[in-house]
């Protein structure tokens, strides 16, 4: 079936267009960098600044305003002092699976980078989540998440010491931590309740991610329960929102 530009199904409504149709300048710009955009490979560098104001006629500023929308958006990326195709963002399934296995189905290469593992007692508010008893040891263990080098989220994990009591020693920090648990311990993870959020990042969770602190961002939180029943870990993931998305399957549901 054929659609009208603006009615496609994966078009906003009226692409955006209000209904006087009034547009502000940037957008309308915006929208033919858009079309360029779609004509590059990953990676490949957009036209500077000053060559896409003297081909749409519109001043440098209305070009910065629309890249930036481009770049929060996650159709391109900042590379040196130029701008280019960011590519498709990532997906991870909302699902018990690993982030190195979702990563891995995509065809990219998993990786992390370690900022911290350390103990500390475990306060009140984590005790009920972990279901650990008020000041008992807790791992805390702060990863920098990677895809094909490119860093894209912060995850800390908590999960009581008497649980992993080897976890400094034996874990490799550059692995899956649910591979871990599965193949070395004989933990399964059996359920989970996760929460997302946008939210914007810290100066320091910016800075470790390697983005501008005005970069919206996804946040996951994630209580986990063993198949036995026994909560597990908590997580909490901030993941870039220029450069991954979630995914879920859905079922039909019986109303009563």
């Amino acid at each position: 079936m054929d659609y009208p530009n603006d009615q496609h199904p994966a078009a906003p409504v009226r692409a955006g267009i209000p209904e006087h149709g009034r547009i502000p300048k940037y957008y309308a710009v915006k929208a033919q960098i858009s079309v360029l955009v779609d004509g590059l490979v990953e990676g490949q560098a957009l036209p500077t600044e000053r060559d896409l104001a003297e081909r749409y006629g519109v001043a440098r500023e209305t070009v910065r305003q629309a890249l930036r929308e481009l770049v929060l958006e996650g159709r391109l990326r900042r590379a040196g002092r130029g701008t280019v195709a960011a590519g498709p963002k990532l997906e991870q399934p909302l699902a018990l699976a690993s982030y190195t296995e979702g990563v891995r189905r995509q065809g990219r290469r998993p990786g992390r980078t370690l900022i911290s593992l350390d103990q500390f007692p475990c306060p009140a508010v984590l005790a009920g989540e972990l279901g650990a008893e008020l000041g008992e040891p807790v791992w805390h263990m702060e990863r920098v998440l990677l895809a094909d080098d490119e860093r894209i989220g912060l995850e800390s994990t908590y999960v009581r010491v008497a649980r992993v009591p080897q976890l400094s020693s034996a874990f490799d920090p550059d692995s899956s931590f649910y591979a871990y648990l599965s193949e070395e311990l004989g933990i399964a993870f059996g359920a989970a309740q996760e929460r997302i959020e946008t939210v914007l990042a810290t100066p320091r969770e910016a800075l470790l991610i390697g983005t501008p602190p005005a970069l919206p961002m996804l946040l996951m939180h994630r209580v986990s329960r063993d198949t036995g029943g026994q909560r597990l870990e908590r997580v909490r993931t901030l993941f870039r929102g220029d450069r991954f998305s979630f995914t879920t399957q859905l079922g039909a549901q019986s109303w009563a």
